[in-house]
């Protein structure tokens, strides 16, 4: 799995093209603009390109061919906690969408919004109740069950520096999150994708996790054989070569 994702890095280098889909601090205006002539929407997404969370949003976007401007906000940026972000989403976290005069926090709202209001027949989504239902089980699991035990991990191993880092601690971790991914691995022994056939949000969310427990290092992780078949096929995808490949941070 390493290999996979030093190659992942290897195809960003060696192509100018996509060298430009890299991740890049601002240095003046603190937001970036994805041009498409499929939507006349007015779509902001507020929130710090290295959020898993505002990453499943842009790799939705992505997907449905959807124009939007992202405006830095959260961590080194700040913005989040001052009072007009804080009267958008009470929260004070990221993402947050403006659409026009509509307002919509959490993530994965976020990703059902677009899908029913810029494109309904869109497959990530699917209309059949319980094709819909499965996708809704797995978005909500990844926020109840998965990202309680992965937040632990990812900030020990990314956003810690190495000589505060207590391993013995950050392996019991990880082993709880690996008992997570391990019914991951278990579901997708008899599926191509999180539903079944079809890529949908289910995919988006769970992989943006993957990427982080598939990327990290330091720790012992079990092999998951079908998890990583599953996470090579969503890792070829544009919007997640474009938002979810690039270095953690």
């Amino acid at each position: 799995m390493a290999a996979m994702l030093s190659a992942i890095a290897g195809i960003i280098e060696n192509f100018p093209l996509l060298e430009n889909l890299r991740y890049h601090p601002p240095i003046t205006s603190g937001s970036k603009k994805l041009v498409s002539s499929n939507n006349q929407g007015q779509i902001t997404i507020w929130g710090r390109a290295n959020s898993v969370n505002v990453q499943k949003v842009l790799w939705c976007l992505h997907e449905l061919d959807l124009a939007f401007e992202r405006i830095d906000a959260g961590m080194a940026f700040g913005k989040n906690r001052e009072p007009d972000y804080l009267a958008m989403n009470p929260n004070g976290r990221v993402p947050t969408l403006v659409d026009g005069d509509y307002v919509l926090w959490e993530s994965n709202s976020i990703m059902r919004y677009f899908v029913l209001a810029y494109r309904p027949q869109s497959p990530i989504y699917p209309q059949d109740p319980k094709l819909r239902a499965s996708a809704d089980r797995w978005l909500d699991w990844t926020l109840s069950t998965l990202q309680p035990v992965d937040r632990p991990v990812f900030w020990a191993l990314v956003r810690t520096p190495v000589e505060q880092r207590d391993m013995v601690a950050i392996q019991k971790d990880a082993d709880a999150e690996a008992a997570q991914w391990r019914v991951v691995d278990a579901y997708l022994a008899t599926r191509r994708f999180i539903t079944g056939d079809g890529f949908t949000l289910a995919d988006i969310a769970l992989g943006a996790y993957a990427r982080r427990w598939l990327g990290v290092e330091g720790i012992a992780k079990p092999t998951f054989p079908h998890l990583e078949r599953w996470f090579a096929e969503i890792s070829t995808r544009p919007g997640f070569v474009r938002y979810i490949a690039p270095p953690m941070s």
